[in-house]
């Protein structure tokens, strides 16, 4: 069976840090792409970060950039998403996500997680 399984997510007050980690089963993660995405209540997701296959290319959406750190670890099957310095609008579900495309925030996903609740607060 192929999946991902998001862990690490809790509640954090701001100005905390958390790592998120995506890990697969069923197939070799290091041939694909990830993304990590977000959705708030009543809002629409957002792509925030992608590591491209061999994890020498990163690209994070501006609302993270500086903050969220993406990061891979091909032998353990298991891409990692380290936040710092959170604030309360981070707070939402965060999914990882694989494909084979180029390295992007919105499309070409193939297989995504169940999620992992993130809170930011006080």
């Amino acid at each position: 069976q192929l999946q991902l399984v998001e862990s690490g997510g809790g509640l954090v007050q701001p100005g905390g840090s958390l790592r998120l980690s995506c890990a697969a089963s069923g197939f070799t993660l290091s041939y694909y792409a990830v993304g990590w995405f977000r959705q708030a209540p009543g809002k629409g997701r957002e792509g925030v970060s992608c590591i491209s296959s061999s994890g020498d290319s990163t690209t994070y959406a501006d609302s993270v950039k500086g903050r969220f750190t993406s990061s891979r670890d091909n032998a353990k099957n298991t891409v990692y998403l380290q936040m710092n310095s959170l604030k309360p609008e981070d707070t939402a579900v965060y999914y990882c996500a694989a494909g084979t495309m180029r390295c992007n925030l919105q499309w070409g996903y193939d297989y995504w997680g169940q999620g992992t609740q993130v809170t930011v607060s006080s």
